[in-house]
């Protein structure tokens, strides 16, 4: 799925499902970051129509609707963009 946005035009590539190293050293500051997070946006239809780039595609069932890339590993999509 799409989580967010890149203030760049590349995509950025992330495992959302792996959790966050744990150790006793922490800097004062890298947990104060994790509260600034945005809320999800709720779009229309036509507003996640509007939103899609080239290599996204918009599943959409009867009560949600979900972003997500056309191919969906970083190796598939580094392949499609060679050819």
């Amino acid at each position: 799925m799409i989580i967010g946005e890149n203030s760049r035009q590349d995509d950025i590539e992330i495992n959302v499902t792996k959790e966050k190293k744990q150790t006793n050293m922490r800097a004062s500051t890298a947990d104060v970051s994790l509260g600034a997070l945005t809320p999800a946006l709720m779009m229309s239809l036509e507003e996640s129509i509007d939103f899609l780039e080239d290599d996204e595609l918009l599943e959409v069932t009867p009560k949600s609707l979900r972003l997500r890339k056309k191919y969906l590993t970083h190796l598939e999509r580094t392949r499609k963009n060679r050819q």
